[in-house]
């Protein structure tokens, strides 16, 4: 087992001894427990192998629930502080915690790769030499992190550090001005595709889904595979100590509103400024003044100036004397935030 202090964030992936691998979420955690969601867990009829076990994927947020509710209760709680039901798993039942940049270094280290592997490896040195970021600030997610990868799995890159994330931001967006190179754009058949898979999640019409998501550039393809890079702030920037801030669930809500600072977006969890707030639907406080969501899905959203409408639920953030509402996206498939057309 792991040691009882163990530090984790987005990114991470924890092992327990049943043999379910956990997807770490956010950056602040409760004592002793990890908030994380279940991701692979060891199934006969499993589509992946590792240590002789076979494992699938679970990745609907209704079917995880589920699954943790059906066979796993022990790992759902309701957490006072954020004030609603999560997985969360004690450190103590923590058998392996696997860190991307450890990942990374692996594959670095690593005599014989894969094509999944080898391709992670060329995004990584792409966006490093281009970038000009540190290898400690690179890592690799998902399930080439853990060995249960497949032929045609994505590549999840992690970035570490907000001045990193910018400059790896800045480059995908030059490196995809040109032809040339193995980093692209969806194309629509690509978002096609990406719109069959998430609206299992997340309703949204195929046409706000391509507007939205056609102009992003954490996501896309790398030679004839797709990523998704994960933009994390580094340890030194994480202020947020676990019950500083109590969390209040007031209700459901959907809202019109003009995003006045989007210098958030990129990160997960990612956060919206939001002004000129108008309560369409649901429950009617103020002031709400920023969008947030803990699902990479929901970055790069929206911009600057732009109209948005969103719903999700409204929680009251109360943080020593200062209290202020936000509206939460991603706990449900009906959750969802899209910019009005000019």
């Amino acid at each position: 087992m792991v040691e009882m202090k163990l530090k984790a964030r987005e990114g991470d992936i924890i092992e327990t001894a049943d043999h379910i691998f956990f997807d770490v979420k956010g950056l602040v955690h409760p004592p002793q427990k990890i908030v994380a969601f279940i991701r692979f867990l060891s199934d006969p009829k499993g589509d992946r192998e590792k240590g002789n076990i076979a494992y699938r994927k679970v990745y609907p947020l209704k079917e995880r629930y589920e699954l943790l509710q059906e066979r796993f209760p022990q790992y759902l709680v309701f957490d006072t502080v954020f004030d609603e039901q999560l997985c969360e798993v004690p450190i103590k039942a923590i058998k392996q915690h696997y860190k991307p940049t450890e990942g990374l270094e692996n594959l670095r280290c690593k005599d014989l790769l894969d094509e999944g592997e080898t391709d992670a490896l060329e995004f990584a040195e792409l966006l490093k030499k281009n970038a000009g970021v540190s290898w400690d600030k690179l890592g690799i997610s998902g399930s080439l992190l853990v060995g249960l990868h497949k032929p045609d799995s994505d590549i999840d890159p992690v970035i570490y550090g907000s001045e990193n994330c910018r400059k790896v931001y800045a480059t995908l967006k030059t490196l995809m001005q040109h032809d040339d190179n193995p980093v692209r754009l969806y194309t629509r058949g690509g978002l096609k595709r990406l719109f069959d898979f998430r609206s299992k999640d997340t309703v949204m019409s195929l046409e706000d889904f391509l507007r939205t998501e056609s102009r992003k550039v954490l996501q896309g393809m790398f030679k004839r595979r797709d990523y998704f890079i994960r933009c994390v702030k580094d340890w030194n920037e994480i202020e947020d100590d676990y019950g500083r801030i109590q969390y209040k669930s007031m209700g459901y809500a959907k809202i019109k509103a003009t995003v006045t600072d989007d210098s958030e977006m990129i990160f997960t969890p990612c956060c919206y400024r939001i002004a000129d707030v108008k309560i369409l639907e649901g429950i009617h406080v103020e002031p709400i003044e920023e969008i947030v969501s803990f699902r990479g899905r929901f970055c790069e959203q929206a911009r600057n100036g732009e109209t948005v409408i969103a719903q999700g639920k409204v929680e009251r953030v109360q943080a020593s004397e200062q209290a202020f509402y936000r509206l939460l996206l991603g706990n449900k498939t009906s959750d969802f935030m899209v910019p009005l057309e000019a």
